[in-house]
């Protein structure tokens, strides 16, 4: 077959290929298929820590099967580490970095055939995803896996209440939470990283069983490998990602996500990745598959007795898949060149204590719920599988901050109430700028029995509890969550979709007249953002003119 360096001029061909054999490329083999290996390593990110060794084990199976593999690098962000600071502003902005800078890595080198993408966590999974739906080449998503857990979820949940009782010192939950969080991989509770490793699989851009593999071990490096031979045969075969990533594969995804209670992260990274290929996931599509899918595999922060290591003995994604049955698309393309339904047929459940029966399941409805109301007229999420039941009809007065440090300082001084609703705003896309995960917020809020948390930023997929969040229009943008003040009544109803302030129509238009919108500081780049960025029900996509 040719290749797409045998299609560029003759004097061109020469240079580049000159270039190319000045970085230790065989001449010869520069007429064999030529397969990206966009790589997110770093030496910070515990998801990514590992990945140069899983990116040799690609680059072999690239070459057994007669392609030569060219590697770059992007970047990546720990969340774990930008959390509960500046930092984690630039965290969600980094996805549209990830995929820009694999576009500019690909396209301005115009000499790819086919693309293996690696990374593990939170914006880089959807970053890769984005770039794959982008550029359309035959691709595959090598995933960096999951460390293992040498303790249980609450005895990490417990030691960090500990610490934030004053009762264990900072040496203390460094010890603790190094047994939680003992090496590489993606950390073990289902977060987003582990989350969007699923959806990943789901949508049928991972080899099957990959998406929770110990990272490191025999079978995660035997399946890179894999990876790379099969990019080879999908550039052979002309298999591209908008063939796999079509509406049957967005729906099953969305399906595996909510029987799973995975990370309400997703809802902004599937309709972000979708968008790339000219398709649309409203909102409305979630609720409407939560209301028919059931909520079937209960681990951390659903269940503070299983992670996503006892989901990938239990069966992993595949067995999860084939217990949801006929809610599951089975003529979805996958990168192994067959269907879903193949890839599952012989996929087996080994513990129904961590997956379910879809006759006798955790709960009737999906992990995930959206309300909508005058708080937030185009909808805000919640994960409903971490909330108790007697939290999901609540009403109490509003707590109003105009950010997460506002917030910390009032907490500190004593002033957050039980029954309270706390409003944290200007946390947005646009408002923050860079929409921070608020979850530093949800574990000092653990220590109530009831307090609700609204805001229109976002959660980490640890999050439990009455945490509501993604509330659009944001406040930036003049959505109603701007007018609130304090004392006003919030009403939470999860059960029928609802959130609403008790403050008329006409007290909201008054308010609306002496509004004053709050500035953040921000860096350039985040102003970028800021002015370019969409709202997150509609997965905070970049606004481009055309």
């Amino acid at each position: 077959m040719k290749n797409r360096i045998s299609e560029i001029a003759p004097f061109t061909r020469a240079i580049l290929k000159a270039h190319l054999c000045s970085c230790g490329v065989d001449y010869k083999s520069l007429d064999k298929p030529v397969i990206a290996i966009a790589n997110s390593w770093n030496e910070i990110v515990p998801g990514h820590v590992h990945l140069r060794q899983l990116a040799d084990r690609v680059k072999q199976g690239v070459e057994a099967a007669g392609g030569v593999a060219l590697e770059f690098n992007t970047i990546a962000v720990c969340d774990g580490i930008a959390q509960g600071h500046q930092g984690m502003k630039y965290s969600l902005p980094s996805r549209e970095t990830i995929a820009d800078s694999v576009e500019i890595m690909v396209n301005g080198h115009g000499i790819f055939d086919g693309m293996v993408v690696l990374s593990s966590c939170d914006k880089i999974v959807p970053g890769m995803l984005m770039a794959a739906a982008r550029l359309n080449l035959p691709s595959v998503v090598v995933l960096g896996g999951v460390m293992p857990n040498h303790i249980k979820p609450k005895e990490s949940k417990a030691a960090r209440r500990a610490f934030l009782d004053g009762k264990l010192d900072e040496q203390g939950l460094v010890e603790v939470t190094n047994q939680y969080y003992p090496g590489p991989g993606a950390c073990p509770f289902l977060g987003t990283a582990n989350t969007m490793q699923g959806m990943s699989e789901a949508l049928g851009m991972s080899l099957p069983y990959t998406s929770w593999m110990q990272a490191l071990s025999d079978e995660q490096l035997d399946a890179a490998e894999e990876a790379g031979r099969q990019a080879v045969q999908l550039v052979r075969q002309g298999i591209t990602p908008s063939q796999i990533m079509t509406q049957a594969a967005f729906e099953n995804a969305i399906s595996v996500l909510l029987a799973m209670g995975g990370s309400l992260n997703a809802c902004l990274h599937l309709p972000a990745i979708a968008h790339e290929l000219g398709l649309s996931l409203p909102l409305d599509l979630f609720d409407e598959i939560s209301r028919r899918v059931p909520f079937l595999a209960g681990v951390t922060p659903n269940n503070q007795e299983y992670t996503t290591n006892d989901l990938q003995r239990a069966g992993g994604l595949p067995a999860l898949m084939k217990e949801l049955g006929g809610l599951i698309r089975g003529e979805a393309l996958t990168v192994t060149g067959h269907t879903m339904s193949g890839n599952i047929a012989e996929a087996e459940v080994t513990d129904r204590d961590v997956i379910h029966f879809i006759d006798s399941p955790i709960d009737n409805e999906g992990g995930i719920a959206v309300l909508t109301g005058n708080l937030a007229a185009d909808g805000c999420l919640i994960k409903q599988s971490a909330v108790a039941p007697e939290l999901r009809e609540f009403s109490g007065p509003a707590r109003v901050f105009n950010s997460e440090e506002e917030f910390d300082h009032a907490y500190d001084e004593g002033k957050i109430q039980e029954g309270d609703a706390v409003i944290i705003r200007y946390e947005g896309p646009r408002g923050g700028p860079g929409m921070r995960e608020l979850h530093r917020c949800t574990e000092i809020l653990g220590k109530f029995k009831r307090v609700a948390l609204v805001t229109d930023g976002r959660f980490s997929g640890a999050s439990a509890g009455l945490s509501i969040g993604y509330a659009s229009p944001e406040a930036a943008d003049g959505g109603v969550i701007a007018l609130v003040r304090d004392g006003d009544t919030v009403v939470i109803d999860v059960q029928k979709r609802l959130i609403h302030l008790e403050v008329s129509e006409e007290e909201l238009a008054e308010r609306a007249k002496h509004l004053e919108f709050i500035r953040q500081e921000a860096s350039k780049l985040l102003r970028l953002y800021a002015s370019s960025s969409s709202s997150a029900a509609y997965g905070a996509v970049r606004r481009v003119k055309e």
